[in-house]
């Protein structure tokens, strides 16, 4: 027996011409009406079901309300147009609309609003035409938002990223922050991976880093000055999509990349010490990514990237500085002051004027043309990052403010200043007093400016377990463990006999070690023979007169 309409027409319009059955014999048969059969040797395919009238709902009364209500929202601004939350509550209030559901207003307004649209005349649905993106020739640019637990904290970074749009190929950096110095940075570390500059246009929004005035409802654009120089130099040919959700569309792939990228390489949310620590992770994810390939396509990103990338415009040779360029005067408190953070340089330039070069992620400062200090850009307003280095030789003159200095509890958070620094320096300070003992750690803290950090920890650890509690015993120390870890001849230092003191730990004295260290001398020993000569003629006294002999 056949189980749909379409294979019981089949059936009998089949017995009907093969079997020769009459019109009786096939309903009989199929116990289907003589009309059913009429209607199968008609035609191969049922007529459609009747459609039932509209069931009557309890929203009839209130529908054309629903109209009117939509027709306002045609002229209204975008932000201040009716939600259906905004319909439902309008129609319980002020027309009593007992009974009437919020999924009943959501399901009328979901049919009606583009139904009134094409009947006022606004145009059909919005439609998107497929493009079509010739190899070298586009790009697009954006930034996204992303979160990340950066050292403990839970900190909201920037995602730059810059998507060629023949390939796909799309190269990212994280940024503490937006602004211009990350725009800048993020192309120059975008077209240096790429190796080039496409030659078309490449599309942006319109963010405040780039366009300084949007002109009206046109693309023309106020660009700033430093945005201008930038394109010039590296001859990008820009694209400004209209401002708004609106233009989000024209540059479609970055978005969707974005979206992508986050998605699948930062969920679960990264925990990272730095962002420089991220990044690295970042560009190892953008190499992962060119075996993959986009929706149909039969090459993957790399492969098409391949044929892409002779095609681009070659780098020019000269950089260009994406820092923010200023000059500053250094303060009594040795600090200079880049929008509304402290950073500290050497107590040796208080009063004078230094030149600030402020990055997305770091800033660094130029005396003259000799980098004195570079710090990790500060994320938050108002803060500090001092370096304890930068203090020490103020320190020497002033022990007394060492304890309780910003830097050092600035120096311990960041683990440069360590419990084996605390312990040396309280046992300095039992033996030799506050003053003098802190002085003598300070001596300790400039060995960092010129040995390894690990080694002079172990130095101070193992002057510490015997007891000698002097920067020239630290030093000492700190250079054996160098020497062993360059795997140095050892065979100088073995040859002098350590003094033991308490504890088992044994010291090398300075002065032995430095003579020990001495290269042989091949000259012979010296010779008082020659000044014999001297004494050729003696001078003697007799009877109060004086008189020379010759020496026999």
């Amino acid at each position: 027996m056949p189980y749909s309409k379409v294979e019981l027409y089949a059936a009998i319009r089949h017995d009907a011409r093969v079997e020769g059955l009459s019109s009786r014999a096939l309903s009989a048969k199929y116990g289907v009406g003589r009309r059913t059969v009429a209607m199968a040797l008609e035609s191969v395919a049922p007529p459609p079901r009747k459609q039932l009238p509209p069931r009557i709902s309890r929203l009839d009364p209130f529908k054309a309300t629903i109209d009117e209500i939509l027709r306002d929202d045609l002229d209204a601004p975008r932000k201040q147009r009716h939600t259906v939350k905004r319909v439902f509550d309008r129609l319980i209030d002020e027309h009593d609309a007992q009974g009437v559901t919020y999924s009943m207003v959501r399901a009328c307004i979901a049919g009606r609003r583009p139904e009134i649209r094409r009947e006022e005349g606004r145009g059909p649905p919005q439609a998107f035409v497929p493009q079509t993106h010739r190899p070298g020739d586009e790009a697009e640019v954006d930034f996204g938002d992303v979160w990340i637990h950066l050292d403990g904290v839970s900190t909201k970074v920037f995602l730059f990223s810059l998507r060629l749009s023949f390939s796909g190929k799309a190269v990212h950096k994280i940024f503490a922050s937006c602004g211009k110095e990350a725009f800048l940075e993020g192309h120059v570390h975008a077209l240096q991976v790429l190796g080039g500059v496409p030659r078309g246009k490449v599309r942006y929004d319109n963010l405040r880093a780039a366009v300084s005035q949007v002109l009206g409802h046109t693309r023309g654009r106020v660009e700033s000055d430093r945005w201008t120089a930038f394109r010039s130099h590296f001859s990008i040919n820009s694209f400004y999509c209209n401002p708004g959700i609106e233009g989000a569309h024209e540059k479609g792939g970055v978005e969707g990349q974005i979206g992508w990228f986050r998605r699948n390489h930062l969920v679960p949310v990264p925990k990272v010490a730095s962002l420089a620590e991220l990044n690295a992770m970042v560009e190892r994810w953008d190499e992962e990514d060119d075996a993959r390939r986009i929706m149909q396509r039969a090459l993957t990103i790399g492969e098409m990237f391949a044929v892409e990338r002779p095609l681009l415009v070659a780098l020019p040779e000269e950089e260009f500085e994406t820092g923010l360029v200023s000059s500053l005067r250094v303060n009594r408190y040795s600090q200079v002051s880049v929008r509304t953070n402290h950073y500290s340089v050497p107590v040796r330039l208080i009063g004078r004027m230094v030149r600030v070069v402020l990055h997305a992620s770091e800033l660094v400062v130029y005396d003259a043309h000799k980098e004195v200090a570079r710090h990790e850009r500060l994320i938050a307003k108002g803060g500090s990052r001092l370096e304890l280095d930068h203090y020490l030789e103020a320190l020497v003159r002033k022990p007394g403010a060492l304890p309780g200095a910003t830097a050092l509890d600035q120096a311990r958070s960041a683990g440069k200043f360590t419990p084996v620094h605390d312990a040396w320096w309280q046992a300095a300070c039992t033996a030799h007093g506050d003053a003098e003992g802190t002085r003598a750690l300070i001596s300790v803290l400039l060995l960092h400016r010129h040995m390894v950090h690990e080694h002079v920890v172990a130095g101070i650890a193992t002057a510490l377990r015997a007891g000698a509690l002097t920067a020239d015993a630290v030093a000492l120390e700190a250079r054996k463990w160098g020497e062993v870890d360059q795997g140095a001849d050892q065979s100088a230092s073995q040859d002098i006999a350590p003094r033991r003191v308490d504890g088992g730990a044994t010291v090398t004295s300075l002065t032995e070690r430095r003579l020990a260290a001495l290269p042989p001398d091949p000259r012979p020993l010296p010779s008082v023979a020659a000044y014999d000569q001297l004494l050729r003629f003696r001078r003697r006294a007799a009877d109060g007169q004086a008189y020379q002999e010759e020496a026999p």
